[in-house]
């Protein structure tokens, strides 16, 4: 049977891998830099970057402080005081919320698993440790509840932008008949109010797939929300293109079996540059990016497997 050539021109990786963020990290960590010669039968088509799919945190903006700064005036509205007996209401400062955030992901896991470990806490809510099951999924319910408003209000202050280079790539790849989406661990309720305001609705609107962590029982880094976007999508994981900015949503992109970029923010690039061994590539952000190069990174990725 007939053959044909695929080339994919990888110079411009060197170029680009030359180049250090201020953080010392690298913009893009190419697999190889080379000209890369591969056969491919006339019969089986060359592979193809056929959706990209996009986090919301950290990706579409960087949001992680206000998380924080939302969560701490929740703590402080409820008197919400860890160990029940301290002298002033809980605070996650900015080392713990890192290290936190990169071990666990969505607001209400991130609670019971802090209030396990360090006791139960007296509040406005319950004036004594809440005991049963019932009264702890309360308290959890009532201080998220509080937390997720209190960060609408701030997205919707006009103070938050997108990140750089993000609405320019989900345009290039919509002119290109690429399938997008986005897919995020957080509240639908949430998502979907970030997305209105940093995206704007006509492009929120014209997303193919929109999933939350409402839509899947399990929080990345189970691979479920991946999955169901390909289902949902009409596509192969091999052909989707995640971007992502944690070791865990770089974990639940793998998993569901699709190629992952890091784009980092400063919470990210704190975290062990070894574990992002498994991207297929790294940037600081979005803003020198271009869907071409998404394109050939994706065929250089399936091609090298």
């Amino acid at each position: 049977m007939a053959s044909t050539s695929l080339l994919i021109h990888t110079s411009f990786y060197t170029a680009a891998a030359a180049r250090r963020s201020p953080s010392g990290l690298p913009f893009l960590r190419p697999r190889r830099a080379s000209r890369l010669v591969v056969s491919a039968s006339a019969s089986s088509p060359p592979p193809s970057l056929d959706a990209l799919i996009f986090d919301c945190d950290g990706v579409i903006l960087e949001s992680e402080h206000f998380h924080m700064q939302a969560y701490n005036d929740a703590f402080a509205h409820f008197g919400v005081r860890c160990p029940p007996d301290a002298a002033a209401p809980l605070h996650w400062d900015e080392d713990f919320n890192n290290d936190l955030q990169s071990r666990i992901t969505g607001g209400k896991p991130k609670m019971r698993w802090y209030f396990g470990e360090h006791g139960w806490p007296s509040s406005k809510i319950f004036e004594t440790q809440p005991s049963s099951d019932s009264d702890k999924e309360q308290l959890i319910d009532i201080i998220q509840d509080w937390k997720t408003e209190r960060f609408k209000e701030i997205i919707k202050s006009g103070t938050v932008e997108p990140r750089p280079g993000v609405l320019r790539l989900m345009d290039e790849a919509k002119d290109a008949g690429i399938k997008l989406s986005v897919c995020s661990a957080a509240a639908k309720s949430s998502v979907v109010m970030c997305l209105e305001n940093l995206i704007g609705l006509e492009r929120f609107n014209g997303l193919d797939c929109f999933l939350a962590g409402d839509d899947v029982k399990l929080k990345k880094p189970d691979p479920s929300i991946y999955i169901l976007a390909a289902k949902k999508l009409g596509v192969e994981s091999k052909n989707c293109l995640v971007v992502e900015d944690s070791i865990i949503g770089l974990q639940a992109a793998k998993g569901a079996g699709m190629p992952c970029i890091i784009t980092f923010t400063p919470f990210s690039a704190k975290q062990d540059f070894k574990h992002f061994k498994d991207a297929v590539a790294t940037y600081p952000d979005l803003s020198n990016v271009r869907f071409e190069d998404l394109r050939l990174l994706l065929q250089e990725s399936l091609v090298t497997g």
